[in-house]
């Protein structure tokens, strides 16, 4: 059984929205949950209130969500 701390936590936030869907599949096919905020605030209040978009996973999750998207920045480096 898996452990949750029931707390979400920032992992990424970017200004570009693809960004985020982008890691939030990655993260998915490592088996972790990933929760996009923010994702609606540029229809509501337009585009250029929008200081970035937030991808949130449970604080248990975050070393080993963080790890796998610093390995993805290595290797597109």
């Amino acid at each position: 059984m898996e452990k949750h701390s029931n707390k979400l936590v920032p992992v990424l936030t970017a200004s570009l929205i693809h960004q985020i869907h982008i890691a939030k599949t990655l993260l998915a096919s490592h088996g972790i949950e990933s929760y996009i905020f923010d994702e609606n605030i540029a229809t509501t209040i337009g585009t250029a209130y929008v200081e970035g978009y937030k991808l949130e996973v449970d604080s248990a999750d975050l070393k080993k969500a963080k790890k796998i998207l610093a390995e993805i920045e290595e290797d597109n480096s």
